[in-house]
């Protein structure tokens, strides 16, 4: 008699993005989604009449990052960018910036983190090696641990209607904390 295998367990998890994402997390062809999957090690099947995501795989920590992925994928970044969470080392936090400013001020707040041109968002990134998206009624950041806190930090201070200069002396700040680390550590 052969000797029974068992099939390894499955693991699931289910999650939604906005309508007009949905293009973003397919990609052209399918592609976008292909690539997560293979990096990812999950199946993603998408209702893109819904928006519902399903992520299956065998690891239940494949399926917890690749939940996190589609989320950030879900609040703005593409899906290149938003695969850096798969390395593990990196979050994803998000921000309402309902809950720092009324209905009526939702744009003129997101406007204090965007900046003129971009030079806000750009700058938080830039001084915490992050990436930054502004999406909806949302402020999201992808980066490692390290750096994470400091550009919520940051952004908090913003949406709470800090100076823009004060911000940019905090972050000037943490990346001169961060290089002296590096170089106390023998690396940049």
């Amino acid at each position: 008699m052969p000797e029974e295998t068992e099939l390894p367990d499955t693991h699931m998890a289910e999650t939604a993005i906005p309508d007009d994402r949905i293009g973003a997390l397919i990609g052209t062809d399918g592609k976008s989604k292909k690539r997560l999957e293979k990096q990812g090690d999950c199946e993603i099947t998408i209702d893109s009449d819904t928006g519902d995501v399903e992520i299956e795989s065998d690891e239940s920590v494949d399926v917890y990052f690749m939940q996190e992925v589609v989320r950030a994928v879900g609040k703005g970044f593409n899906p290149s960018t938003a695969s850096l969470i798969l390395k593990k080392d990196y979050l994803l936090q998000s921000l309402n910036i309902k809950d720092y400013a009324g209905d009526d001020d939702v744009t003129r707040v997101k406007g204090r983190v965007i900046g003129t041109n971009g030079k806000t968002r750009e700058t938080i990134e830039e001084l915490t090696e992050t990436h930054v998206s502004i999406y909806d009624h949302y402020v999201s950041i992808i980066g490692r641990a390290e750096h994470i806190q400091a550009a919520r930090r940051a952004v908090e201070q913003l949406l709470n209607g800090q100076s823009h200069s004060s911000v940019y002396k905090s972050l000037e700040r943490h990346k001169d904390k961060v290089t002296r680390r590096r170089l106390e550590q023998g690396g940049f």
